[in-house]
């Protein structure tokens, strides 16, 4: 089992765990495993994610809903361990499941189906990307993953991204985001995104538009870009929180 982590006093804690664990006819399945945990951990439940080669994404969104109900039981105490050592103990049986063996669709960081918040929208702001072309599929595929949309959105040296989607979906991004190496130092070395911010998170209201994709935009000028925000019913947010980029 390999664990790697990083802590910030205000995101909290993550923890991305490479292990294994016995599936169908005993063969071993390589599971990653991401727990994002609050400041006001245990009190609160972790974030988690799964990924699995091995898996389809059903599989790997059962896995991640029988983990958190795992977790409710554990509230209030350590729980990364025990939650680690029960899916080794306990995959087969979950794959075992009817419910979890359709779908052909390889599991990537999957889609949670285990808190209905609604639709959630969140505002990030990148300092700069050094590897651009990589960088922006990256993104287009956590956020093809993730089944986020919104925009990637480049003026001058802007650059802001805007999501849409599950508030844990949008969680997981954030975690992918700030513990990858999506982008390249000034030496050329690979290099975790350690300048981005949360700009803006709030639940969707009546008044915004729900994005049908996740689009790559450039724009020339900034009205074209506050064209874009008021379009989506983002007026105050362009002007509480874009315009002083630009200042």
């Amino acid at each position: 089992m390999i664990i790697s982590g990083c802590l910030s006093e205000t995101d909290g804690t993550v923890f991305r765990i490479h292990t294994k664990a016995e599936g169908f006819m005993d063969a071993d399945i390589p599971l990653e495993l991401v727990f994002h945990l609050p400041v006001n951990y245990p009190s609160c439940l972790p974030g988690i994610s799964v990924n699995s080669e091995r898996l389809t994404r059903a599989q790997c969104v059962t896995v991640k809903e029988k983990l958190l109900e795992q977790a409710e039981s554990l509230m209030s105490e350590p729980m990364v361990h025990e939650l680690v050592l029960w899916i080794q103990q306990n995959l087969r049986h979950i794959l075992n499941q009817p419910e979890t063996g359709s779908g052909n669709e390889k599991c990537t960081f999957s889609t949670s189906t285990t808190m209905d918040d609604g639709l959630w929208i969140t505002l990030l702001h990148l300092d700069h990307m050094r590897a651009k072309t990589k960088y922006v599929k990256t993104v287009e595929k956590w956020a093809s993953d993730l089944r986020l949309t919104g925009r990637l959105m480049f003026m001058g040296k802007i650059i802001l991204i805007l999501l849409q989607g599950d508030r844990n979906n949008l969680k997981e991004y954030l975690i992918l985001q700030k513990t990858s190496k999506v982008d390249v130092d000034s030496s050329g070395k690979k290099c975790k995104e350690k300048m981005i911010s949360v700009l803006f998170e709030t639940k969707v209201q009546t008044e915004h538009k729900r994005f049908l994709a996740f689009e790559v935009k450039e724009y020339s000028a900034l009205d074209e870009l506050q064209k874009e925000f008021e379009t989506a019913g983002l007026k105050k947010l362009f002007s509480e929180f874009v315009l002083a980029l630009v200042k």
